[in-house]
């Protein structure tokens, strides 16, 4: 749930969607400028934290109205279950925003836009959703902003073990094992699993943020250059000598990264 300093500051609701929770943090007397999808990490097996909550609460500081889907985690839960919730909670949105056009919705052109943000899983998991879009004949988000987002389920790149004695905090071994249990016994190679490997033409801008002591460095790197090779927007901030997900981290390089990410979610009008 929401900490209390979350809930006493701003407009929280709840609601079910199918077996799932999904929360909504909108600024006090609910006005809001633009809106954000916001998708938690921790291993597809940890729940949401209060870091996660402190960047949201920067995020509804700014004049975003944020979803914040509490997916059901492994090893109770799969990946075949989070993607219905995340399209369900998608659609809604894009109801609520009030506009006939959901396209415009979505891009923002009637003066609210739809972003999607997450943070290691969930930053795989916002590539793959963004990816299943076209198949749920849904518009793509404003913006995608990924933070240190696990790419790849079966961690393949041969760059990964050089990166990973630097690493103080993951371990291949320990997301292997997380892996099987989040694919349900499915080819991990698929998009819905490993976006990496999905399709990337037509997404919108693209924004990556990641350290350099962390394994998943190497796929984000990979990520840049076939978004560019695919024609797609994208910015990548490599952070040096950051560990994984800095910018929820109260550390100079995190405090940056979120306030720069915070002032470019908002419509230039309000920034």
């Amino acid at each position: 749930m929401p900490p209390e300093e979350i809930t006493s500051r701003y407009a929280v609701s709840e609601r079910r969607v199918g077996d799932f929770t999904c929360y909504t943090v909108a600024p006090p007397g609910g006005d809001f400028t633009h809106a954000v999808l916001y998708l938690h990490g921790g291993s597809y097996i940890n729940e949401i934290t209060s870091q996660h909550w402190s960047f949201i609460a920067r995020l509804v500081e700014a004049g975003a109205r944020a979803e914040v889907p509490i997916y059901g985690l492994a090893p109770q839960h799969t990946y075949r279950e989070a993607y219905p919730l995340l399209i369900d909670v998608y659609r809604d949105l894009l109801g609520d925003l009030g506009s006939d056009d959901a396209e415009a919705r979505a891009g923002g052109s009637d003066g609210v836009g739809v972003s999607v943000v997450g943070d290691s899983a969930g930053a795989g998991l916002a590539l793959g959703f963004a990816q299943s879009l076209q198949a749920a004949r849904l518009p793509q988000p404003r913006q995608l902003v990924l933070l240190s987002p696990w790419l790849d389920l079966t961690l393949s790149n041969p760059d990964i073990l050089r990166v990973q004695r630097r690493d103080p905090w993951l371990s291949r071994v320990g997301l292997l094992e997380v892996a099987k249990a989040w694919s349900g016994g499915d080819d991990p190679t698929d998009f819905r699993l490993s976006p990496l490997n999905g399709p990337l033409a037509g997404l919108p801008p693209v924004a990556i943020y990641v350290g350099t002591r962390d394994i998943l460095h190497p796929d984000a790197v990979k990520l840049r250059d076939r978004l560019e090779a695919a024609g797609v927007p994208v910015r990548l901030e490599v952070a040096k000598g950051a560990f994984h997900v800095y910018v929820l981290a109260p550390v100079p390089e995190g405090r940056r990264a979120a306030s720069t990410i915070v002032r470019d979610l908002a419509p230039a009008g309000s920034r």
